[in-house]
């Protein structure tokens, strides 16, 4: 059974993590025009205080426990049995810090074109409406912040975007919409439902998955509402035709955000809404998710790999990567459901620097069309080495970050989805392909008068880009310390399906538990 609260509540660290962005956005709206240079300073430390916290929380994080941690819960509406009720456990610990450490880089890499002070409010704003859909435990505060994220972003695109940036925030917000209008429906028909099993009404998501007892077919209908929208947010192949819009619209900083943080929204819920609160319903429609995902593998990299656009290749690759993470999910083995969850971090890693290099391109040549781009490396060698090693990491070669959470995914869905692995792993050489092609393309020859003048890495770029290239390297030589973490987690969420189900685990071909103090022969233990 899946422990539920555990670890250290003195101070309410979680909520800290939600409110102290908002604070920020409030001052930053207030601050008069007349002081333009405390805009972003006050953002900054904001975002910077949110970073520290996190991963103050990382460090702090008991690696055995598989229930949450750090619980904070209070009455908020007494009467619906609404609490504000947060936590932290293995599977959403590292996509908080990711939160943490991913808003105050995009805030420092690049600064827009014009009206700085609700532009940074905004990302603010969108920094704790993630923070709240990672750590909520009350199925009503989730959907607020689920709900609220959409609005930074609808202002970050249609605001700072380019060209077609209405047409693009309009179709994200419709789109992630229409999606949650399931969820609401679904949100309330459990909570409904489920008062007739608990004996009154509550959202709290950690007693509905214990008390409630759905019908089976019930538990689908509700599982559906609910996976519609995270559907939609991941997004799954064919609902996916906002993202590349809404990645190329969207300005630099948008994208990094929308492709490191906000997109693991989908996945998360998935696990968390989904798998956890609606085991056998998420059993029994797998082979419909591994489908789709495996289409929207191999659908994406072939996109990818016919895309003109520079950041319209590295969007649709997004939806390629995340198809994995949806393979892995739907899997069921320890080894596929942890790869996924450690490919949530990498992809926001390796794909918010890919996102941060392609807006330092248009910013220095004021295009992103691949034909127009050609021998930057001989003129800018650091920056291509430097674009080089992001872009093998989301190729998943060996040593960096995205071959870890790929290598898990593909051995863990082999043993109970064989041939949708097979398949899928068509998807690890397409993606070979357009990226090094592309890389090939923008990087090699040689430069014409345009790209002669094209600007070197410059140090404050280098800067930003450090914590990446750090976690990329780290990532993929040390897993271990993330895997530890999630692995607990991972286990109670499979035992649930498994008490739910017929389902049993098979046997793993990888041990992720480290056995080395085990003795080598039983019999050595002794008589105890």
């Amino acid at each position: 059974m899946l422990a539920t609260e555990t670890g250290p509540i003195a101070f309410p660290i979680l909520s800290a993590l939600i409110f102290i962005p908002i604070i920020g956005a409030v001052i930053v709206a207030l601050l008069p025009k007349s002081r333009p240079e405390y805009p972003k300073l006050v953002a900054l430390m904001a975002s910077v205080a949110t970073a520290a916290m996190s991963i103050w929380l990382m460090a702090s994080f008991e690696t055995s426990e598989a229930g949450f941690q750090f619980v904070s819960k209070h009455t908020w509406i007494e009467a619906w049995g609404i609490s504000w009720h947060l936590g932290v456990d293995g599977i959403s610990l590292f996509l908080v810090v990711l939160t943490g450490i991913l808003f105050p880089l995009a805030i420092l890499a690049v600064d827009p074109h014009h009206d700085e002070k609700p532009y940074l409010a905004w990302l603010l704003m969108l920094q704790a409406g993630v923070m709240g859909s990672f750590l909520s435990l009350d199925l009503f505060v989730f959907f607020v912040f689920f709900e609220i994220v959409l609005v930074p972003m609808y202002f970050l695109i249609a605001g700072w975007g380019y060209e077609k940036r209405v047409y693009a925030a309009t179709k994200f917000f419709l789109y992630t919409m229409f999606g949650s209008a399931f969820m609401l429906v679904g949100l309330i028909a459990t909570v409904a439902i489920a008062s007739r099993d608990i004996g009154y009404t509550t959202f709290d998501l950690v007693v509905i998955a214990e008390q409630a007892n759905f019908a089976a077919s019930t538990g689908r209908w509700l599982f559906f509402a609910f996976a519609i929208a995270f559907a939609v947010k991941v997004p799954i192949f064919p609902l996916h035709t906002w993202l590349p819009d809404a990645h190329t619209q969207a300005p630099t900083a948008g994208s990094v955000v929308l492709a490191g943080v906000m997109l693991k929204l989908g996945t998360y819920g998935l696990l968390r809404f989904g798998v956890y609160l609606f085991p056998e319903a998420s059993y029994w429609s797998r082979n419909l998710w591994l489908t789709l995902a495996v289409i929207g593998i191999i659908y994406g990299a072939i996109a990818a790999t016919m895309q003109t656009d520079l950041k319209r290749l590295v969007a649709y690759s997004s939806v390629a990567h995340l198809g994995f993470i949806v393979l892995g999910i739907f899997a069921f083995t320890t080894q596929s459901m942890s790869g996924s969850t450690i490919q949530m971090v990498n992809h926001g890693v390796s794909t918010g620097a890919l996102f941060l290099f392609v807006g330092w391109i248009y910013e220095r040549r004021k295009t992103r069309q691949i034909s127009d781009l050609r021998g930057l490396q001989k003129v800018a060698p650091i920056f291509a080495a430097a674009f080089m090693l992001v872009m093998l990491s989301s190729v998943g070669v060996p040593g960096l970050n995205g071959f870890v959470g790929e290598f898990l995914i593909l051995t863990g869905s082999f043993l109970t989805a064989r041939w949708w692995t097979v398949v899928a792993a068509l998807g690890v050489i397409l993606a070979a392909v357009y990226l090094l092609w592309a890389y090939q393309r923008v990087f090699h020859g040689e430069p014409d008068e345009d790209n002669k003048k094209f600007p070197e890495l410059k140090i404050k770029e280098g800067l930003v880009l450090l914590p990446f290239l750090g976690l990329i390297v780290f990532m993929g030589i040390y897993p271990k310390p993330v895997l530890d973490r999630v692995q607990p987690s991972i286990d109670a969420l499979i035992g649930r399906v498994e008490d739910h189900t017929d389902y049993v685990q098979p046997k793993p071909t990888i041990e992720l538990v480290d056995h080395s103090q085990e003795p080598a022969n039983p019999e050595e233990e002794g008589d105890g």
